[in-house]
């Protein structure tokens, strides 16, 4: 008589948690979506509830956030316009000047709109790369936001110089 060995359990890894330039990416998924043209946004007028940091290129934006520490499921209103190649973050009302300094931003305060999606997925020019997640949302902090993005930038003028 034979015996059958126990079954093992497999361990699978635990998913990780996507990083802010993941959550940025242009999936096939994300194009379908937006093909469907079922969304549609809406203007937002800024500096009443929060402000909105403007940051070109996408990637300093997104290199900054994660130089925070910001975690990605923590519902910081974040949002991508893939046409124009800009990232949206969304801060305290009246303190989005505090980055308006640094080169490759602009801030977006009282007589200014943002586009916004009306939806989680939005389209092309208004898309939530991550949605807010408590009413009022959580936002962030300008003077961190605006710190950090000198830092990249200054670092990256350093890497270019040598």
């Amino acid at each position: 008589m034979t015996h059958a060995s126990p079954a093992r359990r497999v361990r699978r890894p635990k998913s990780s948690t996507p990083t802010w330039h993941s959550l940025a990416e242009v999936t096939n998924q994300r194009r379908a979506l937006w093909a469907r043209g079922s969304d549609h946004t809406r203007w937002a007028p800024c500096g009443a509830a929060w402000d909105a940091v403007a940051v070109t290129p996408m990637s300093l934006g997104l290199d900054a956030l994660v130089g925070l520490g910001l975690g990605t499921g923590s519902g910081y209103p974040v949002l991508a316009d893939r046409i124009r190649g800009i990232l949206y973050v969304l801060v305290p009302p009246g303190e989005g000047s505090a980055a308006a300094m640094v080169s490759g931003v602009r801030a977006l305060s009282g007589g200014d709109q943002l586009l916004m999606p009306c939806t989680d997925h939005g389209t092309p020019s208004a898309h939530w790369i991550s949605p807010p997640r408590e009413v009022p949302p959580l936002l962030v902090p300008a003077d961190r936001l605006a710190a950090q993005l000198q830092d990249l930038v200054a670092d990256h003028r350093r890497a270019v110089a040598s």
